[in-house]
């Protein structure tokens, strides 16, 4: 009995913890907000999808030229500040492409600017014809940029950005060889075959640090030195196609979505209540607290709700009713056979339990296949199955079991 009031005090416990989190704007937990985070069907945004030229692969395959691609401008948006961005490699017939969609963006060329630069840095010296000559220092060797105002200058001028450059130990040793013979002359900066500035050397500069000046705005200088700092895309990328989705198309989604979450919700309940009676209503207090830890686990993993993936919760209710009314058919038949309410409950639980394993089992496989085989909307439909499904066991298995030992007991003893 001490078992069974330590489980009934554990859902408890669960269940309060759900509901505080489901509320609108819940507790934080572990410093982190826990807030529903919307996909771009549903809070509006831009959608973009490029393909990448793999005409160079320089010794590496496609797939090794779009994975890096797509962390690299991971990287890129990660900057932009940009909520719930989902960016993943996908097939554009028989190219490669990489689909970037940027929920809730507000400046949309700034982001199509950002991502679509391939980023080769490059520095030029200048031949005694006068003619630019590439040098082998390039964009890998700088090992961080950052944007900054110029400390040399006074006056107004002092406002003037710049972006700060410091070079890893092998491009440090080309940067000085280069302004050693360059004395005097002219080096020349290029970020994807465009002058960013035109310097005079000096004199021999050691300790492999340098700086770019003539950026007009700070904007431009802090723009230039994150592209920089991330380095360059391994292949040349194009935008395909740019879609737009409105904002209000978005809540008009929602809002159809929770119609019909609920409506399904109020139909399995009315069925289970007049089907299965007292058996029922306890199905569907089960049901409740399963919605409940669902959508608490959605907003703290979190999980980015998509349409589809309300589809794939909606559906998972339909896993979790099934595996109720299995148990409750296998108590109905140890019933019949005259035993004890309190045995014949704990028997339909342990002999429904293989067919409720199986059924899940197969349900989670399925899940899985798709997770990993699929992309963009239907990964989302079988990230929020597979959850509904582990959460469907818990609830049929161990939250509807003690509810109901809890009346059954309570009606034996009165």
């Amino acid at each position: 009995m001490k078992n069974h009031l330590f489980s009934f005090i554990g859902i408890i416990v669960i269940l309060v913890a759900a509901i505080f989190i489901v509320i609108p704007n819940g507790p934080n937990v572990f410093s982190k907000e826990t807030k529903m985070h919307l996909g771009l069907d549903l809070q509006g945004g831009v959608q973009l999808l490029y393909s990448i030229d793999i005409s160079n692969l320089n010794g590496k395959t496609p797939q090794e030229i779009q994975n890096q691609t797509v962390d690299l401008i991971t990287r890129r948006v990660d900057d932009l500040g940009v909520s719930e961005p989902q960016i993943q490699g996908t097939k554009i017939g028989s190219q490669f492409g990489v689909l970037v969609e940027l929920p809730g963006i507000k400046d949309i060329d700034q982001a199509k600017q950002l991502i679509g630069k391939t980023a080769q840095l490059k520095f030029y010296e200048l031949g005694p014809d006068g003619s630019e000559i590439s040098t082998d220092l390039i964009g890998s060797d700088v090992s961080k940029a950052s944007a900054g105002t110029d400390k040399n200058q006074s006056g107004f001028s002092s406002v003037a950005p710049v972006i700060y450059l410091e070079f890893t130990p092998d491009g440090a040793k080309k940067f000085q060889e280069i302004t050693k013979r360059n004395v005097g002359k002219i080096i020349i900066t290029k970020l994807d075959n465009e002058v960013i500035n035109e310097a005079t050397v000096q004199t021999e500069i050691s300790g492999g640090k340098a700086q770019i000046d003539g950026i007009k705005t700070i904007k431009e200088a802090r723009d230039t030195a994150q592209l920089i700092s991330e380095g360059s895309l391994p292949a040349p990328i194009n935008l395909v196609q740019e879609n737009q989705v409105g904002a209000s198309l978005g809540k008009d989604a929602v809002e159809k979505s929770l119609v019909a979450g609920i409506f399904g919700l109020v139909l399995v309940a009315v069925f289970m209540v007049i089907y299965y009676r007292g058996l029922g209503v306890a199905a569907v207090g089960a049901l409740l607290i399963y919605t409940l830890i669902v959508v608490s686990l959605f907003k703290l993993i979190p999980i980015t709700l998509t349409l589809a993936g309300i589809a794939g919760f909606i559906f998972s209710i339909g896993a979790a009713v099934d595996a109720n009314i299995l148990i409750f058919e296998r108590f109905k038949e140890e019933d019949k056979k005259g035993l004890p309410r309190t045995q014949a409950l704990e028997n339909g639980f342990t002999r429904s339990w293989p067919s409720i394993r199986d059924s899940n089992i197969a349900s989670l496989i399925t899940a899985t296949i798709l997770f990993y085989m699929s992309t963009g909307l239907v990964k989302g439909f079988a990230l929020t199955l597979a959850i509904g499904i582990f959460v469907s066991l818990f609830t049929s298995i161990i939250v509807t079991r003690n509810i109901l030992r809890f009346f059954i007991k309570n009606k034996q003893e009165s």
